[in-house]
């Protein structure tokens, strides 16, 4: 049997396996799932159909001369899924309001929707929202997905043009226990909701990262293992959150000012460097 993945012939020595289904269970497992998952599975030159795939399972190899196998990474899937959703939308803005629930129930039915509900769930609610007449508004929606876009199609790039804006917001936590003091509960809220935007961001970037390979064992972030860091920012982020709804201004001011404005940027500054040595993600 002669497999190839992507066009391209692998080599893989077949051992115990009988079956196409024991086949691609090894497959899976070597390409190291979830980060690539398969797409498309072609059987001696013929493509076979998701609704038909199980039943080919238990087909002998002795009969497979081809096996061609397409995968996608995560971010390419969830570049796909994001555009198609983009398309979604506009399509929505433009047609007569009685067309709008065809457009929306095609959507559902794409293998896009489904991939954005189990894997960017956020967008997908949102979406969902809009298209019952509630929440965002479309270009508000909008914004949202073309942001989502750029960090997986580039997440070098989204990362690198952030660090103006990710040193602005902890200076801003710096100052919010001043904020709090002197009665400026608007600015006060407003750093907290950005703050919360901003961890949001890396955070998906850095999930980006996980799912495009980063060794978690090997990455640093100031000195800490990565999931050491990751813990002990979490923990510092529901003090805050706990903190600043009791109004409490000396706990809040002093986790704002001493614990997370510093860890944002480190955790900022660690994905940074990241590609310095690792320029294939994304």
């Amino acid at each position: 049997m002669v497999i190839s993945i992507n066009g391209k012939p692998v080599d893989i020595t077949l051992d115990t396996e009988k079956t196409l289904g024991d086949v691609l269970s090894g497959i899976e497992q070597w390409i190291s799932p979830p980060r690539s998952p398969i797409q498309k599975i072609s059987v001696n030159n013929k493509a076979l159909c998701e609704n038909t795939l199980s039943g080919e399972f238990g087909k002998d190899i002795a009969d497979i001369k081809n096996l061609d196998i397409v995968v996608s990474s995560w971010c390419e899937l969830a570049s796909e899924a994001l555009t198609n959703l983009l398309e979604t939308c506009a399509i929505y803005e433009r047609v007569p309001f009685a067309e709008r629930q065809q457009i929306v129930s095609a959507w559902k039915g794409l293998a896009a929707a489904r991939f954005l509900e189990s894997d960017i769930q956020d967008i997908y609610n949102l979406s969902e929202k809009l298209f019952s007449g509630e929440g965002l508004s479309s270009p508000e929606l909008i914004t949202l997905i073309e942001e989502r876009l750029r960090e997986v199609s580039d997440p070098k790039a989204e990362i690198e043009k952030y660090e103006a804006f990710v040193s602005s917001i902890a200076q801003r936590m710096e100052e919010l226990p001043l904020d709090m003091q002197t009665g400026k509960d608007l600015r006060a809220a407003e750093t907290i909701q950005l703050f919360s935007h901003t961890c949001e961001k890396l955070f998906r970037i850095f999930h980006i990262y996980k799912l495009e390979g980063l060794d978690l064992e090997s990455f640093v972030i100031e000195d800490l293992p990565a999931l050491k860091f990751i813990e002990e920012f979490n923990s510092a982020l529901a003090e805050l959150s706990s903190a600043y709804e009791k109004q409490d201004t000396v706990l809040t001011g002093d986790i704002s000012e001493y614990e997370l404005a510093p860890r944002v940027i480190k955790f900022h500054t660690a994905l940074k460097s990241y590609f310095d040595t690792n320029t294939s993600v994304g």
